[in-house]
C-alpha cells in the first residue's frame, strides 16, 4: 500500500473524531463532506481509473435515495434498506455500464448525463410509488433528539465513506486497477492483448455506481423529505468532476482532498456572498485548476522544491 493510500485511511479515522467536540452545525457540514467525498471517490473509479467522463453521478443518486425512501416507507429498517440500494445499484448498473460503455468519449459522456433525466421522469410519473413531483416523504430512522440525530447520520456517512475508500485503493491496487489503466492509456492495445476491456469496465461503471446510491439513501433519511428536483440535480454529477479536478484526477487521497477543499470553497463562499455565491465560487474553481491544473497532487514538497530551484 502506498504512503498516498495510508494517508487516506489515517485521515479519515481521524475524522470519525468529530461528534466528541463538534456540536450538531459542525457534524452537519461533516455529513455532508463524507457524501461529497463518497460522490468524488466513486466517480474517480470510472472517471479517474478508467478514462470515461461519466455524467451519470446524479442518476445513481436519485435512484438510492428513492429506493431506500421507498423501503424506509414500507417499514424496512434503515441498513437493510441500504444494503438492498447497494446490493441493487451493483447489479442494475453492472448491466447498464455494459451497454453505455460500448460509446467512448462525447457520445458516451451525452449517453450518461441522459440517464439523470430518464430516472428524473420514471420517478416523476411513478406517483403511486414515489409521490411523483410532489416529493416522499420518508419517516424517521435514527433518535429522537437533534443531537442524537445528527450523529447517527453523520457516522452512518462516514462509515460508508470510509467503505468507500477501502474498496477504491484496493481497486488501485489490483489487477482490476492495473487494467482500468490500461483502457485509460489506449483502450484498443488493451483488448488486442486479450484484457476483458466490456467487463473491466462494467466493473468499474457498478462500483461508481453503488456507494453513490446509498449515499442517496443516506441523504434521503437524514433530510426526510427527497423530491426529482433535488435527488436528481445535475450539480450531483458535475460537482464529482470538479473535486477530482481539483485533488488530482486517478488518486483517492487526492480526490478526497479536493472534495474537501470544494466544500470548504463552497460553505465560505455561500456564508459570505450569499447573493453570487455561484458565480464568486465558480471564478476560484477556475482560477485554482489554473494554476493547479494537475490538482492538490502537484503540491508536493518534492515538486515544488524542483520548480523553486529551476526559478
Amino acid at each position: 500500500m502506498t504512503r498516498s493510500n495510508v494517508a487516506l485511511l489515517a485521515l479519515l479515522v481521524c475524522f470519525a473524531s468529530l461528534p466528541l467536540f463538534g456540536g450538531a452545525y459542525a457534524l452537519r457540514l461533516g455529513t455532508t463532506a463524507c457524501m461529497y467525498s463518497i460522490l468524488a471517490l466513486s466517480w474517480n473509479v470510472v472517471g479517474g481509473f478508467a478514462g470515461y467522463p461519466s455524467f451519470a453521478t446524479a442518476a445513481f443518486f436519485g435512484f438510492g435515495a428513492y429506493m431506500t425512501g421507498v423501503l424506509l416507507n414500507m417499514g424496512l429498517p434503515l441498513l437493510p434498506s441500504e444494503l438492498l440500494t447497494l446490493v441493487a445499484s451493483l447489479l442494475l448498473n453492472g448491466l447498464l455500464g455494459a451497454v453505455l460503455l460500448r460509446l467512448r468519449g462525447h457520445y458516451f459522456a451525452i449517453a450518461s448525463l441522459s440517464l439523470v433525466e430518464v430516472l428524473r421522469e420514471l420517478v416523476n410519473n411513478a406517483t403511486d410509488l414515489t409521490g411523483g413531483g410532489m416529493g416522499l416523504n420518508i419517516p424517521l430512522a435514527s433518535g429522537s433528539g437533534i443531537m442524537a440525530d445528527a450523529i447517527f447520520f453523520f457516522y452512518a456517512m462516514w462509515g460508508l465513506l470510509l467503505a468507500t475508500a477501502v474498496v477504491v485503493v484496493a481497486v488501485s491496487m489490483s489487477k482490476l486497477g492495473f487494467g482500468l489503466s490500461c483502457i485509460r492509456q489506449n483502450e484498443t492495445a488493451a483488448g488486442m492483448v486479450g484484457l476483458n476491456a466490456t467487463l473491466y469496465k462494467s466493473i468499474a461503471f457498478a462500483l461508481s455506481a453503488c456507494f453513490v446510491s446509498a449515499a442517496g439513501g443516506i441523504y434521503a433519511a437524514w433530510v426526510h423529505y427527497i423530491d426529482p428536483s433535488d435527488v436528481f440535480d445535475v450539480l450531483y454529477s458535475i460537482e464529482p468532476i470538479v473535486m477530482a479536478l481539483m485533488g488530482g484526477i486517478g488518486s483517492p487521497l487526492g480526490v478526497v482532498g479536493g472534495a474537501l477543499l470544494y466544500f470548504g470553497l463552497e460553505e465560505v463562499v455561500w456564508r459570505n456572498y450569499i447573493q453570487i455565491h455561484t458565480g464568486v465560487l465558480g471564478v476560484l474553481i477556475v482560477l485554482l485548476l489554473l494554476f493547479l491544473p494537475h490538482g492538490l497532487t502537484s503540491l508536493r514538497p518534492r515538486i515544488l522544491f524542483r520548480k523553486v530551484k529551476h526559478v
